[in-house]
């Protein structure tokens, strides 16, 4: 069950789809909302219903819900928000379905509004009561759901994973001005204004880099305000704006370098390990699972949350040649075909699937 986006937890949705069946499960999607989802995912192959629900209270989208589970003998519900969540579970009270919920990032901190993070926080922690089994993308995420009170012998964790690049292609040391990458559904808890405020260090420094940007924002207000600080800092000329794509590995391809300035409320982002895949070395705040992912000095470069000054000595380290580039990308590389494949991702879900339908009641 999933929204309108088409964001880290919708990929990570679309991946599963393509790969469980190599472990003998097939999956379906019940959108609760419509958006991006239905054109933008890969798993063309997997059927898609529209529920187009107007709230999380519209009835007639749970019972269309229901019937589709007893029409196409679904077995398990798969939740991957608080709002699909909370649908899913009041579906497993008629139904009696097992329910799992998959916890991308922290509700209680996801944004930067406290009413929200708060109303979240209780639909999840109301719905979780149905819950099954929780998938949790990191340790820390699992350690944040263990600290709300649920059984730790109901929570997995299941590192998220992407799709390995078969031949992401040799490449000399950057030289010259670096082109420095980020993507992102923009939004304040992705930490732009912190780069953009490093962009601004590095440029006094004259240090040669620029800013591929790739991604929407999450409103034109924030898209004003974003450019706006852009051309306060007088960087405005260093940064490109994609907007939205769905091609984000061709966009990986031209940078040197990728950066998440993340201040709150990631789990283990998609971002970093495609760039990973692609043999981008990345630059990235300690935020949730991305130390989990990203050893500093070995596979990427790791600072503070928040600290704009931190960000730019970082680049300016990789920049210089103070950290071997082409030692990161390699270990980059090895580390996400090891971990963070799409593989070992489904693989990971596709065992809890197994132990809580061993854990259903006989119907024989």
């Amino acid at each position: 069950m999933n929204g309108e986006h088409f964001s880290g937890a919708e990929r990570v949705q679309d991946l599963l789809a393509l790969r469980l069946p190599q472990f003998g499960f097939e999956a379906g999607f019940a959108c609760l909302k419509s958006g991006r989802f239905p054109d933008e995912r890969q798993s063309q192959d997997s059927p898609l219903f529209e529920l187009n629900m107007h709230s999380r209270a519209d009835f007639r989208g749970l019972r269309r819900l229901r019937s589709l589970v007893n029409d196409h003998d679904y077995e398990i519900l798969h939740a991957h928000t608080p709002r699909s969540l909370l649908v899913g579970s009041l579906v497993k009270r008629k139904l009696g379905c097992p329910l799992i919920y998959h916890v991308h990032s922290p509700v209680g901190r996801d944004s930067t509004q406290s009413f929200k993070n708060r109303l979240n926080q209780w639909v999840e922690t109301w719905a979780a009561r149905q819950v099954d089994h929780f998938v949790c993308v990191s340790e820390s995420l699992r350690n944040y759901m263990i600290q709300l009170g649920h059984d730790p012998q109901r929570i997995t964790t299941v590192a998220n994973g992407v799709a390995i690049v078969p031949e992401p292609g040799e490449r000399e040391t950057p030289s010259g001005c670096w082109t420095l990458g980020t993507t992102a559904l923009f939004r304040p808890r992705k930490g732009t204004e912190v780069l953009l405020q490093a962009l601004a260090t590095l440029r006094q420094r004259d240090v040669a880099v620029r800013l591929l940007a790739v991604g929407p924002f999450e409103s034109d207000e924030y898209e004003r305000s974003i450019k706006s600080l852009a051309r306060q800092l007088s960087i405005d000329d260093l940064i490109e704006w994609t907007g939205f794509t769905s091609d984000v590995s061709a966009y990986m391809q031209q940078m040197d370098a990728f950066v998440l300035p993340s201040l709150f409320g990631e789990g283990l982002p998609m971002v970093i390990l495609e760039a990973m895949a692609q043999g981008v070395p990345v630059i990235a705040a300690a935020v949730e699972g991305i130390p989990q992912a990203i050893r500093d000095g070995v596979d990427g470069l790791i600072f503070e949350p928040g600290d704009a000054a931190a960000l730019a000595e970082r680049i300016e380290e990789l920049v210089a040649g103070r950290h071997d580039w082409s030692a990161l990308r390699y270990s980059a590389l090895v580390r996400q075909r090891d971990r963070f494949s799409d593989v070992s991702m489904a693989a990971g879900v596709a065992d809890v699937y197994r132990q809580v339908l061993s854990r259903q009641p006989s119907t024989s």
